[in-house]
């Protein structure tokens, strides 16, 4: 007789596998920043090597202008009673004006050595404008933190408005003694 042969049963678990979940973590995290690093690079490669134009909005191209041109006037030092309540304080002060060359002139050239001739007339109205603000001034107000540079501001706006036909650019005191 023949005999069968014996079945060989295999015990199965229900038991799942577990997979370590660090591993894993730290697999997927290098996974990421290297994907990262890599299309940031290619990124910033494209846009500094032109391939890819950047277009930046709102910002107006500079065009360069000529510089104004200008001549010096200095002025003869100006000695000035200041309005101070004591009535002694007094102000020594040099004054240079930058003014704009009149628009017929910016055309011509001229050496670079020589002055501008300036007429009495102008000079004499430019000196009388210094001195009227000048003696408008007191010794505290000179002497401020900011005193220069305000009486810049209140010479400048006095010149423009007294003689129209000057256009002062800038101004600088070449001297300035506060006498109390």
């Amino acid at each position: 007789m023949a005999t069968t042969p014996p079945v060989i049963q295999a015990k199965i678990t229900s038991d799942p596998v577990k997979l370590p979940l660090a591993p894993l973590l730290v697999s997927v995290v290098v996974g990421v920043v290297v994907a990262t690093a890599g299309v940031g690079g290619m990124i910033c490669y494209l846009l500094r090597s032109g391939k890819v134009p950047i277009r930046v909005a709102g910002v107006a191209p500079v065009v360069p202008t000529a510089p104004l041109k200008t001549h010096m006037v200095a002025l003869e030092p100006l000695l000035v009673n200041l309005a101070d309540p004591s009535g002694s304080a007094f102000l020594r002060a040099g004054i240079t004006l930058s003014i704009e060359d009149p628009a017929e002139d910016k055309g011509k050239e001229t050496n670079a050595g020589e002055a501008k001739p300036s007429s009495k007339d102008a000079d004499a109205a430019l000196r009388d404008t210094a001195l009227t603000v000048l003696g408008q001034q007191t010794s505290d107000q000179l002497l401020a933190a900011n005193g220069k540079e305000r009486l810049k501001a209140e010479l400048k706006s006095a010149l423009a408005e007294h003689n129209p036909t000057v256009k002062v650019a800038d101004l600088f005191f070449t001297e300035f003694l506060v006498q109390r």
